[in-house]
């Protein structure tokens, strides 16, 4: 039986069903990637452009950013303190759910957009401590409405820039590419 399949395989017939079979597990394995590199949805589609055209920094509305691993969000207060002294802010069907939220003191379910693996130990205090700008590693958040990563954020993106970082400096170098800099 496993006999006669292979010398079937071996026919023009069975070589366009490999192809076929090939065809159809590369592409569902290319849509798969293509979805992990999707922006998710979000309860609100933050318009990151107009919030930074108002001068608004990064840091104001993700202050952990400076203070420890995870950059954070506003709290719901934070942002309905601004958009409640605004008239158009009442009628905009954009804000409903925040409105509708903090009215009912509800929390408002954000998806993290740029996730590192459980392996990764990633702390954005050193990065902003070094000097490092959010538009680096997140992009120009003033050509965006909502949040999305610029660029795949792997293991050799993050050592190149470490590599680049350290320069000619040796003993930098040896820190930063350190594998326990990261993985700890």
């Amino acid at each position: 039986m496993v006999k006669k399949f292979f010398e079937w395989l071996k026919k023009p017939m069975g070589l366009i069903a490999v192809g076929i079979a090939f065809l159809a597990l590369f592409s569902g394995f290319a849509y798969w990637l293509n979805t992990t590199q999707q922006s998710p949805d979000q309860p609100i589609q933050f318009p990151h452009k107009t919030h930074v055209a108002f001068g608004i920094q990064c840091l104001y509305c993700h202050p952990g950013a400076s203070k420890g691993p995870a950059a954070g969000l506003p709290s719901q207060a934070k942002c309905w303190a601004c958009h409640n002294q605004i008239a158009k802010t009442q009628s905009s069907a954009l804000l409903a759910p925040l409105k509708d939220a903090v009215l009912a003191g509800e929390s408002l379910e954000w998806v993290p957009v740029a996730i590192v693996p459980d392996f990764v130990q990633f702390n954005h205090r050193p990065h902003i401590a070094a000097g490092r700008n959010c538009e680096e590693c997140h992009g120009d958040m003033s050509q965006v409405n909502v949040a999305e990563n610029p660029q795949v954020m792997n293991m050799g993106w993050c050592l190149n820039c470490h590599i680049e970082a350290a320069g000619e400096d040796q003993e930098k170098l040896i820190k930063l590419s350190d594998c326990g800099t990261c993985h700890y």
